[in-house]
């Protein structure tokens, strides 16, 4: 374990992106309470929400419904993925422009690693990025810098002056800084882990920092427990590189929607795109899973396993057999679906059949050269037609409610060619 002496680490952390994104992106909805939401639809969440609308009391997570009720004027934005990819990009190459980029943790976060001579200037470059945010981008988009040893506890200063804050914690300080928060306030403690400390007599700071290693990785129940222990104690904190395990997408459905023909409409979407995903990655996968849920999340789930396959054809006849799987099990409504490619094998280790000279292996061979085919049609000519592909496999189906695309997820952030 390192301790370091000085600020290492530099943490950019935006102030409700996607809400102030939009109202980046349309100026009239500047100064307004307005909340961004993944589709059109009285029963889905708020998932971010404005300045403004945050004095109002309204919070993420908040339906339609229930803030309509509470302000009818409230405006709703739906979510405009690609749109905030770019935003970010732009981002990345401004902060890099000061700074460069140790990591991106999500769409709206970077962490950057500065030099030892750096580190005695490190609030002075932190008012640099966010000036030049203001100045190249604009003064709508406001972020939080926070500075300190390591990645956790930059990101801990980041978060502590919200919005627009600018904040250090040293080393020399610990943990003086620390013992003020409430254990929810530290990323990576969430109300479940909270009870299960609370349970085990921990419910302050000064009680987790008295910890041993061991205990935090025995509470956590694995080596993140230990983990935070060194990130809070100011030791620098290395992660092993994660592979990737599974390419999958997931919709609630709209009302109308709600049957097992409407949930099979759009699970083809949702397969196809993630399939594209899957080919332009360099995988096949070896199993496919389908979850049909109800209100109370439960519902149906099935998979179906083959050999490494990677074309559009063989996928989508894998999701036809799983459900009609699901109507012989007479599931009939389903609130939502969810489509998983999993069991991945990297293109490059599949062995040649030795019996690849086959009817059903040419067949097989003519499906993958098509799909990919149809891939790079459909990203070259993607954009003049809104969205929709140029080419796809039966009929074409436009999920109402809007966007069935690529979604930004907290550790992934799409390719352009996902839209």
């Amino acid at each position: 374990m390192r301790k370091p002496a000085g600020l290492e680490r530099l943490y950019v952390d935006f102030d409700s992106f996607f809400a102030s994104a939009e109202q980046h992106l349309q100026p009239h909805l500047r100064g307004k309470p307005m909340g961004v939401i993944p589709v059109a639809s009285e029963h889905t969440g708020l998932i971010a929400v404005s300045r403004e609308a945050k004095a109002l009391g309204i919070k993420r997570g908040a339906t339609v419904r229930d803030v309509r009720r509470q302000l009818p004027n409230f405006i709703f934005v739906n979510a405009r993925h690609e749109r905030y990819v770019e935003l970010h990009r732009t981002i990345v190459e401004v902060i890099e422009s000061i700074v460069p980029i140790k990591a991106v943790c999500s769409i709206d976060e970077v962490v950057c690693a500065l030099l030892p001579s750096e580190q005695a200037e490190g609030l002075a470059l932190g008012r640099r990025v966010k000036d030049a945010i203001a100045t190249r981008i604009g003064p709508t988009l406001t972020c939080s810098v926070g500075l300190g040893p390591n990645d956790l506890l930059a990101k801990i200063a980041a978060e502590a002056n919200k919005p627009d804050g600018l904040a250090a914690i040293r080393p020399e300080d610990l943990p003086g800084p620390l013992l003020s928060l409430e254990l929810t306030d530290i990323p990576g403690i969430a109300r479940g882990n909270a009870a299960r400390l609370a349970r085990a007599g921990v419910t302050d700071m000064a009680t987790l920092l008295r910890l041993q290693p061991k205990e935090m990785r025995r509470l956590w129940g694995s080596v993140e427990g230990e983990r935070m222990w060194m990130g809070l104690h100011g030791y620098t904190v290395e992660r092993p590189e994660t592979q990737r395990r599974m390419f999958g997408h997931g919709r609630v459905l709209p009302a109308d929607w709600r049957h097992l023909g409407g949930a099979y409409a759009a699970a083809r979407v949702l397969l196809v795109k993630a399939s594209r995903r899957m080919r332009r990655a360099g995988f096949s996968a070896r199993a496919l899973a389908l979850w049909l849920t109800d209100r109370n999340s439960a519902g149906w789930y099935g998979e179906d396993r083959f050999s490494p396959t990677w074309d559009d054809p063989s996928l989508l006849a894998s999701l036809s057999r799983l459900f009609l799987h699901a109507e012989r099990e007479d599931m009939r409504r389903s609130r939502s679906v969810h489509v998983a490619l999993y069991d991945l094998v990297p293109l490059r280790d599949i062995e040649e059949d030795l019996f690849g000279y086959t009817a059903e292996a040419q067949t097989k061979r003519r499906m993958e050269y098509l799909s990919v085919i149809a891939d790079r049609l459909n990203t070259h000519h993607g954009q003049t037609l809104k969205g929709h592909a140029l080419l796809h496999w039966g009929p074409s189906v436009e999920i109402p409610g809007g966007y069935a695309g690529a979604k930004i997820a907290f550790n992934r952030i799409p390719d352009a060619e996902d839209f």
